[in-house]
């Protein structure tokens, strides 16, 4: 732990829990995209690598606990199996991994199994008590290091957690919260926060409370849109949100709230043909669908010593508007400051446009990222004895 987040030390962790020789329940956070039987993004397949490699060297024997997309509860369906994942992991730790189809009929005889996907058990979602204890009792010790899921009080990522005997988090876990206590409570300024996305009403509360921390807070994507036209500007056919006018009025009471001078409009989102234009200058049958980084924001990028990225400030994904985010993550790149992104639209404009190792710490939390920087007690952590 940093020294200025004892809260945080009070979590049971991985390197202060006996495991040696041990038979080891990891939940995990598998949910991974798979198209034709093969995984696209292994990213969060390998955040769990270090967490293996330590229980493998006390000479523990895993069983992995994960969920993966939204099945129906209680029946099985193929398209949601966990096999393509289980493939993918024997593929990056060249050892067999066993899928075992039913929770009854785990056993202990590999050093690595999979239980198949933990959402096709009726009760998983609704924190089912008897599930739960259920799944504490599988092994000696319950690892918990699936931070993208810690943000839900379901059997296995808060019953079993509570049930087990021994639990704590895994070095994931460790290093998810590190970071992210280290991006609100450090006071490194000036700090920066970038909060792209398309609904104000989704994000509301986290930019809240960015601004009460923040220097600075840009915003991108249809938050945007609404803000200006909060502002009184024409934004078109622009994406907003009319009932959110009146929070954006409060959002740039704070002064905090920065805007961009410049947009990248079109007629038609499936169009190449764009201008660049003065927000001013909008016109009613035109989109906005990127912004162009001022140099005002460059500047701020150079000089801040702490930034928080979540959500991109364009259509990044086509060509024609993936500038503003483009320039915004190159930025970021080469600033000095410590940077924190998070959310699976943010990294994956990471991965288009930069190199991962030039932010200081990627989340592989999206839903939790969000709630954390808001400032709302997460079940698994709170389950794990982490202070909010």
């Amino acid at each position: 732990c940093y020294s200025s987040q004892e809260a945080n030390c009070k979590m049971r962790k991985l390197s202060e829990t006996n495991v040696l020789n041990k038979t080891i329940a990891l939940r995990v956070d598998l949910n991974v995209p798979v198209e034709n039987d093969k995984v696209l993004d292994d990213t969060r397949i390998l955040a769990i690598i270090p967490t293996l490699e330590y229980l493998l060297a006390q000479n523990t024997k895993i069983i992995l606990i994960s969920h993966f997309g939204r099945p129906k509860s209680g029946v099985f369906d193929s398209k949601f199996s966990l096999l393509p994942v289980a493939k993918r992991l024997e593929e990056i730790l060249n050892k067999q991994v066993k899928l075992f189809s039913s929770i009854n009929d785990v056993n202990f005889s590999s050093d690595i199994s999979l239980i198949e996907n933990i959402r096709f058990l009726p009760g998983e979602l609704e924190n089912d008590e008897e599930l739960g204890k259920k799944l504490s009792k599988i092994a000696d010790v319950y690892v918990f290091d699936a931070f993208g899921t810690s943000h839900r009080a379901h059997a296995s990522t808060y019953g079993a957690i509570k049930a087990s005997e021994v639990s704590c988090a895994g070095l994931l876990l460790e290093n998810e919260t590190n970071a992210l206590q280290q991006a609100i409570s450090s006071k490194s300024s000036p700090m920066l926060s970038i909060v792209g996305g398309s609904k104000v009403s989704s994000k509301l509360e986290v930019i809240k409370n960015l601004s009460k921390i923040s220097d600075d807070v840009m915003t991108g994507g249809g938050i945007t849109n609404t803000i200006l036209k909060a502002q009184g500007h024409n934004i078109g056919l622009s994406l907003h949100e009319d009932s959110m006018l009146n929070e954006a009025k409060e959002l740039l009471e704070s002064g905090k709230i920065l805007l961009p001078d410049e947009v990248i409009v079109s007629k038609d989102i499936e169009s190449n043909i764009t201008r660049i234009t003065k927000v001013n200058s909008v016109q009613d049958d035109e989109m906005i669908l990127d912004q162009i980084l001022s140099p005002a924001v460059f500047k701020k990028i150079t000089q801040a010593k702490k930034i928080i990225w979540n959500g991109p400030i364009g259509v990044f994904e086509r060509q024609a508007f993936s500038l503003g985010t483009k320039d915004l993550a190159e930025a970021i790149a080469s600033s000095n400051a410590f940077s924190l992104a998070g959310g699976g639209e943010t990294l994956l404009a990471i991965k288009m446009f930069i190199e991962k190792n030039n932010i200081s710490y990627c989340s592989t939390g999206g839903g939790a990222f969000l709630e954390f920087m808001e400032g709302k007690e997460l079940p698994s952590l709170s389950a794990l004895g982490f202070k909010f």
